[in-house]
């Protein structure tokens, strides 16, 4: 007869000369296969060609081409498009999402630009509103599209087709990055152009020849918080809004 095997055995010790590995967490996306999303990567290809049809009205129809590329929203919208783009072929060809981190600065970017424009440049009450234009109506679709149409669409992407919980507040001071060296890279042009020149300052609450540096930098500083406050925000939703892609139990 065989003694009865007992129902609890007791923990063995480690063999001599073998490595004990704690346990480890493997992320999901290291053992799942990502799926086709083709309806994904088709609306994340109209928000490209969007943004692109945007940039191009803006270029063909708002003067000098270098001028209309020293915009910070002409900018942004060229990188959302760079990045969607990007983003439609890894949902159609199932490969593994971009970082949040990239697709997030893109979301931010195209976010602050719309919000800039709507609160400082076409609020009647702000004092850096700048005119309409005046019967151009190619340059008024363009300003709508790169202003409210793009954002709204990145937007929507975000909510109902992206992951939740991928941005991180580190990610915050990072994505101000580029604002800061927006801001050096447009004073800078403005010193190098002559005075008079038109587009000289891409934004009114830059113009240094009308405000001084004084005024001007605490202007910037002012846009910066407001910045890194809405950066904040995005985190702060991204945690808390549901996952579209979370299948109910």
């Amino acid at each position: 007869m065989t003694a009865p095997i007992p129902r609890d055995i007791p923990d063995l010790p480690p063999i001599p000369g073998h490595v004990v590995l704690p346990p480890t967490v493997v992320p999901a996306r290291a053992v799942l296969i990502p799926a086709r999303r083709r309806t994904v990567a088709a609306f994340r290809g109209l928000i490209a060609l969007l943004a692109l049809t945007g940039v191009a009205i803006e270029l063909l129809a708002g003067g000098a081409p270098t001028t209309a590329l020293s915009h910070f929203t002409i900018q942004s919208g060229i990188l959302l498009a760079l990045v969607m783009l990007a983003s439609a072929r890894c949902a159609w060809s199932a490969h593994h999402p971009l970082p949040g981190a990239l697709t997030g600065a893109a979301l931010f970017y195209v976010v602050a630009a719309g919000l800039v424009h709507h609160l400082l440049l076409a609020h009647a009450s702000s004092p850096f509103a700048v005119q309409g234009d005046n019967g151009m109506v190619w340059q008024t679709a363009a300003t709508h599209i790169l202003h409210t149409a793009v954002p709204v669409a990145a937007i929507l992407d975000w909510l109902l087709l992206t992951p939740a919980g991928r941005l991180h507040l580190r990610q915050a001071p990072v994505w101000l990055l580029y604002p800061l060296a927006y801001l050096a890279f447009a004073l800078a042009r403005g010193e190098l152009l002559l005075p008079g020149s038109q587009g000289r300052y891409p934004y009114p609450f830059l113009d240094v020849a009308q405000h001084g540096y004084k005024i001007v930098l605490g202007n910037a500083l002012l846009v910066g918080l407001a910045l890194y406050a809405l950066a904040v925000l995005l985190v702060a939703l991204d945690h808390i809004r549901p996952d579209p892609l979370r299948r109910p139990r």
